[in-house]
Protein backbone atom coordinates (compact mmCIF):
# COMPACT_ATOMS: atom_id res chain seq x y z
CA UNK A 1 0.00 0.00 0.00
CA UNK A 2 1.82 3.41 -0.97
CA UNK A 3 1.87 6.10 1.24
CA UNK A 4 0.31 8.50 -1.65
CA UNK A 5 -3.35 7.21 -0.76
CA UNK A 6 -5.32 10.01 0.39
CA UNK A 7 -6.94 8.51 3.70
CA UNK A 8 -10.04 9.84 4.91
CA UNK A 9 -11.16 8.95 8.07
CA UNK A 10 -14.65 7.52 8.82
CA UNK A 11 -15.00 6.65 12.04
CA UNK A 12 -13.49 5.21 15.16
CA UNK A 13 -12.58 1.74 15.46
CA UNK A 14 -14.77 1.27 18.48
CA UNK A 15 -17.64 1.94 16.05
CA UNK A 16 -17.29 -1.15 14.11
CA UNK A 17 -18.63 -4.50 14.96
CA UNK A 18 -17.15 -7.73 13.87
CA UNK A 19 -19.03 -9.06 10.85
CA UNK A 20 -21.23 -6.32 10.29
CA UNK A 21 -21.13 -3.92 7.62
CA UNK A 22 -21.23 0.10 7.99
CA UNK A 23 -21.66 2.50 5.04
CA UNK A 24 -19.42 5.62 4.56
CA UNK A 25 -19.70 7.92 2.04
CA UNK A 26 -16.45 9.37 0.38
CA UNK A 27 -16.51 11.92 -2.61
CA UNK A 28 -19.96 11.15 -3.11
CA UNK A 29 -19.20 7.81 -3.09
CA UNK A 30 -21.21 5.32 -0.90
CA UNK A 31 -18.38 2.50 0.31
CA UNK A 32 -19.09 -0.29 2.32
CA UNK A 33 -16.82 -1.06 5.17
CA UNK A 34 -16.18 -4.59 7.18
CA UNK A 35 -14.34 -5.62 9.79
CA UNK A 36 -14.09 -9.88 9.73
CA UNK A 37 -12.25 -11.49 12.88
CA UNK A 38 -11.37 -15.34 12.42
CA UNK A 39 -8.37 -17.39 14.16
CA UNK A 40 -7.66 -14.54 16.39
CA UNK A 41 -6.75 -12.06 12.92
CA UNK A 42 -8.89 -9.21 11.86
CA UNK A 43 -9.30 -8.01 8.32
CA UNK A 44 -10.44 -4.64 7.37
CA UNK A 45 -12.20 -4.70 3.66
CA UNK A 46 -13.66 -1.86 1.47
CA UNK A 47 -16.05 -2.10 -1.57
CA UNK A 48 -18.42 -0.31 -3.39
CA UNK A 49 -21.58 -0.71 -1.73
CA UNK A 50 -24.18 -0.66 -4.91
CA UNK A 51 -24.70 -4.13 -5.87
CA UNK A 52 -24.36 -4.02 -9.81
CA UNK A 53 -27.15 -6.59 -10.06
CA UNK A 54 -30.00 -4.39 -8.62
CA UNK A 55 -28.55 -0.57 -8.59
CA UNK A 56 -29.35 -0.66 -4.63
CA UNK A 57 -26.61 0.43 -2.32
CA UNK A 58 -27.06 -2.35 0.20
CA UNK A 59 -24.01 -4.49 0.00
CA UNK A 60 -23.10 -2.76 3.61
CA UNK A 61 -25.99 -4.69 4.74
CA UNK A 62 -25.46 -7.92 3.27
CA UNK A 63 -24.27 -10.49 5.20
CA UNK A 64 -20.80 -12.18 5.25
CA UNK A 65 -18.86 -15.14 6.09
CA UNK A 66 -16.09 -17.67 4.18
CA UNK A 67 -17.48 -18.96 0.86
CA UNK A 68 -14.86 -21.45 -0.84
CA UNK A 69 -11.99 -19.99 1.29
CA UNK A 70 -12.50 -16.54 0.53
CA UNK A 71 -13.92 -13.74 2.77
CA UNK A 72 -17.48 -12.79 0.88
CA UNK A 73 -20.37 -10.63 1.41
CA UNK A 74 -23.86 -11.39 0.03
CA UNK A 75 -26.08 -9.46 -1.44
CA UNK A 76 -29.29 -8.91 0.56
CA UNK A 77 -31.12 -8.33 -2.37
CA UNK A 78 -30.18 -11.31 -5.38
CA UNK A 79 -27.82 -12.63 -3.12
CA UNK A 80 -24.58 -13.22 -5.54
CA UNK A 81 -21.23 -13.48 -3.36
CA UNK A 82 -18.61 -10.76 -3.85
CA UNK A 83 -14.93 -11.28 -2.87
CA UNK A 84 -14.08 -8.90 0.49
CA UNK A 85 -10.54 -8.56 -1.24
CA UNK A 86 -10.71 -8.91 -4.78
CA UNK A 87 -14.69 -7.32 -5.26
CA UNK A 88 -15.33 -10.42 -7.73
CA UNK A 89 -18.29 -11.55 -8.23
CA UNK A 90 -17.87 -15.31 -7.27
CA UNK A 91 -21.06 -16.24 -9.38
CA UNK A 92 -20.12 -14.10 -12.39
CA UNK A 93 -16.75 -13.53 -13.40
CA UNK A 94 -17.52 -10.73 -15.65
CA UNK A 95 -18.38 -8.48 -12.50
CA UNK A 96 -16.60 -7.23 -10.35
CA UNK A 97 -16.55 -4.20 -7.73
CA UNK A 98 -14.10 -1.29 -6.59
CA UNK A 99 -12.21 -2.15 -3.65
CA UNK A 100 -10.70 0.01 -1.11
CA UNK A 101 -7.72 0.33 1.26
CA UNK A 102 -9.06 0.35 4.54
CA UNK A 103 -7.03 0.63 7.97
CA UNK A 104 -7.09 0.78 11.74
CA UNK A 105 -4.91 4.49 12.76
CA UNK A 106 -4.28 5.45 16.12
CA UNK A 107 -8.37 4.74 16.96
CA UNK A 108 -10.00 5.72 13.48
CA UNK A 109 -10.67 3.56 10.88
CA UNK A 110 -9.80 5.12 7.57
CA UNK A 111 -9.91 4.85 3.90
CA UNK A 112 -7.85 5.40 0.75
CA UNK A 113 -10.49 6.45 -2.03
Amino acid sequence: MSDNNQWTSVCDASDLISNIGVCAQINGKQIAIFQLEANGTTNLYGIDNQDPFSGSNVLSRGLVGDLKGHDVVASPIYKQHFDLSTGKCLEDDSVTLKVYPVRSNEGKIEVAA
